[in-house]
């Protein structure tokens, strides 16, 4: 099934390009990051992967679906991706390769799930900056499961968790990325400790905002210092409630990061924020550099509402995930404002080629057939 999808004009702002840290990108729709649950059993990604992220180069930059840092970080869905291990490195290189050789560009997403994890999934009890459980339920091999209370980190477990995220975005550039999106929103560890709520710490890592932005502080700070500042972005989605996260004070937190990590100088900051809220402008004043919107519509982004706000200079780039899901071509879709192919939800989290590498571009529907 198709749509019809607003018409980008060839001046518009979104097809302009725009100089992320150190990487050229020749537009400003990114490919927001997507799990898609192919990953074979190790972590390792799909065979399919590098096919997959390749034939949407189109993209100004491609943003990986979320990766592991480590095997205990893994754990919130079945067969996601990691980058802890030779062979992991070994496909993302070559996911690296394909895209480049389409003339794309890309960064890999890194997470530590937290208390998202399950240890019929993972194999490890879930850990959390507070022992308070998520009220979710989650798949795993032998049926759907609320998840489990998880273990509070003792304080001297979290340098190494700094330490693992240092090193998967050490292979990642290693592997040929152009850089890397550290995961500190939608309800993940990082998010975890940034919340007033979900974090009840009385040490280094709780309490005051400037406490509870610590982590995620140093992950970035260590990131930086491994790769450099214009291959890093940071992904924050203030107020989100994924993953049953609440937070009383929904910017308290953003403002202590931003502020201390602004004069890293790096690649980007990639929001996840409703932009008709008070918390956007708050987030968006904080922030003088590369601004990256994702609006998170799952029903379907505005296109018409991200031009205007590129237009007006209110974000750099906008991140789209379903749209760029269904078609691999969006750009040509956009320029030539042709029907967009409507995503297949079915399929977002099932093994195998169909909805992941079979959606149409315009140049295979128009293909003659043969007699």
């Amino acid at each position: 099934m198709s749509t019809q999808t607003f018409r980008l004009d060839a001046d518009a702002a979104l097809l302009q390009p725009v100089q992320v840290g150190d990487t050229a990108a020749t537009n400003r729709l990114f490919m927001a990051p997507l799990t898609r649950s192919r990953a074979d059993a190790d972590a390792t990604p799909s065979p399919l992967a590098a096919r997959y992220y390749a034939q949407r180069a189109g993209a100004g930059i491609i943003i990986s679906e979320a990766t592991a840092i480590a095997e205990t970080a893994n754990g919130a869905y079945l067969n996601t991706p990691g980058l802890y291990t030779d062979r992991h490195q070994d496909a993302w290189a070559e996911i690296a390769d394909a895209v480049h050789d389409a003339g794309g560009k890309m960064f890999v997403q890194l997470w530590h799930v937290g208390r998202m994890a399950h240890s019929d999934i993972s194999g490890f009890s879930p850990v959390a900056p507070s022992a308070i459980a998520a009220d979710v339920v989650t798949h795993t091999l032998t049926g759907k499961k609320p998840l489990e209370t998880p273990r509070a980190l003792e304080i001297d477990e979290i340098p190494a968790i700094v330490e693992q995220f240092r090193a998967a975005a050490r292979r990642a550039i290693d592997a040929g990325m152009d850089g890397v999106e550290i995961h500190a929103a939608n309800g993940y560890l990082l998010h975890q400790f940034a919340s007033d709520v979900v974090n009840q710490r009385t040490d280094a890592y709780g309490g005051s905002p400037e406490n509870r932005a610590r982590l995620a502080a140093e992950v970035v700070e260590a990131v930086v210092a491994e790769i450099g500042a214009g291959r890093v972005g940071l992904r924050i989605s203030p107020g989100n409630p994924a993953g049953d996260m609440r937070e009383n004070d929904a910017t308290g937190t953003y403002e202590a990061l931003l502020e201390r990590i602004a004069p890293l100088g790096l690649a980007y900051l990639h929001v996840l924020i409703d932009p008709a809220t008070r918390d956007f402008g708050v987030i968006r004043a904080l922030w003088t550099g590369t601004f990256v919107l994702n609006t998170g519509r799952a029903t379907g982004t505005d296109f018409c509402q991200l031009e205007s706000y590129a237009e007006w200079g209110a974000i750099s780039a906008a991140a789209v995930g379903r749209a760029f899901l269904a078609n691999p071509d969006l750009i040509d879709r956009l320029v030539l404002g042709a029907e967009l192919n409507e995503p297949d939800v079915s399929t977002f989290y099932a093994p195998g080629p169909a909805g992941y590498i079979d959606y149409p571009t315009l140049a295979e529907v128009a293909e003659p057939r043969s007699a």
